[in-house]
């Protein structure tokens, strides 16, 4: 059977992807390839480890002598790189583990991967490509108009987003040097199901749900392109298939929304799902809606103020294009983390307590 291999596939994105797959990639084997990172989880992995067709292996992109190993025993058609730090926050707390993963990580798999082409059949290596799962963050910030284009500058201010840009290069010099077969793809902000909770949406809804404070960073208004994963797995699986070798396609929802208005779209659908009147952690507070919870807290060290994907290039010569409208996406996310208490509790249980990251201790 021919074989992809999915890197963070116990990841947010990832974890979505490989459920994708069992959909959309019948003749396929999926590999998952994940380190168990406190981000990543066999919890979001529990339908799909079912299905015989997916392979769970632990392990590091950043171990070289593991790669090797994954890609001889399993000889992948394409590997979809997903494994990555992400959480800004978290980068500016502590930038190594970012450089580890996301910068030499992704030089492991690269020439891994140059290493497995040079050796395989001609056939076979005709064929293989290697996916690069990027983000629009490595782009910086914009002012109040225009969008990010694959061709705009990189600016990077934040540590994750500087390793995820050093990535990006060192995947398109393999192909500008070594030939080999990438793709590169830089995503707006995801969101969905299995998203870990220290990200805005899954934070907002369970803290909300327990009425504790919906914290939004400086004045609300940093704006965000908001993806919904489906969508960004369609844009992947077209990417890899349909894509030219040594080319970057930007991916955006086309849903630019501040971050005050994130969550006050939850606490309105919450209002409406799981009523605030009907909820024991609001009423014994005395708390009447869940926008009484929203508070204002110190802004994160370089915040960008805003971000907005053209994904022109994408729809024009691959005819990809979202299908979700924010609002029906956001319900269905809702919805999800309603009826998956469950999957909250193991994933956070002894990894995060939904506490404040990010802030430089001791600075004003």
């Amino acid at each position: 059977m021919r074989t992809l291999i999915v890197t963070g596939g116990a990841g947010f994105i990832g974890s979505n992807f490989v459920d994708y797959l069992l959909t959309e990639a019948p003749g396929f084997r999926v590999v998952v390839y994940d380190k168990l990172t406190y981000a990543g989880s066999l919890h979001s992995l529990q339908a799909a480890l079912k299905n015989p067709r997916v392979l769970f292996v632990k392990g590091d992109i950043a171990d070289r002598g593991q790669v090797d190993r994954l890609f001889r025993k399993m000889k992948p058609e394409t590997v979809f790189n997903f494994a990555a730090e992400s959480h800004v926050d978290r980068s500016i707390e502590g930038a190594e583990d970012f450089v580890r993963t996301n910068l030499a990580g992704t030089f492991q798999m690269l020439d891994a991967a140059r290493y497995y082409v040079r050796t395989q059949k001609a056939k076979a290596a005709g064929r293989f490509r290697f996916l690069h799962v990027s983000t629009d963050e490595v782009y910086g910030s914009l002012g109040p108009t225009g969008t990010f284009s694959e061709s705009t500058p990189y600016a990077p201010n934040s540590p994750y987003a500087a390793t995820k840009a050093g990535a990006d290069h060192l995947v398109r010099a393999y192909h500008e040097t070594y030939g080999l077969p990438v793709i590169v793809t830089n995503c707006s902000n995801n969101y969905g199901p299995y998203q870990f909770p220290e990200k805005l949406i899954p934070l907002m809804i369970l803290n909300a749900l327990e009425g504790k404070s919906l914290p939004v960073y400086g004045d609300g208004r940093n704006i965000r392109d908001w993806l919904y994963v489906r969508d960004h797995c369609a844009a992947l699986w077209l990417a890899a298939r349909k894509g030219k070798p040594g080319e970057k396609y930007n991916v955006g929802g086309n849903s630019e929304r501040n971050n005050l208005q994130v969550v006050e779209t939850i606490c309105r659908q919450l209002e409406r799902l799981r009523p605030a009147a009907q909820n024991p952690s609001l009423v014994g507070a005395g708390i009447r809606s869940y926008g009484q919870l929203v508070t204002f807290v110190k802004d994160r060290p370089g915040h960008d103020r805003r971000y907005a994907i053209n994904s022109s290039k994408i729809k024009r010569e691959l005819g990809w294009k979202p299908v979700h409208r924010f609002d029906s996406g956001m319900e269905q996310t809702i919805r999800w983390y309603l009826s998956h208490r469950d999957w909250c509790g193991k994933v956070q249980a002894g990894n995060y307590g939904r506490e404040r990251l990010g802030l430089l201790k001791g600075k004003k």
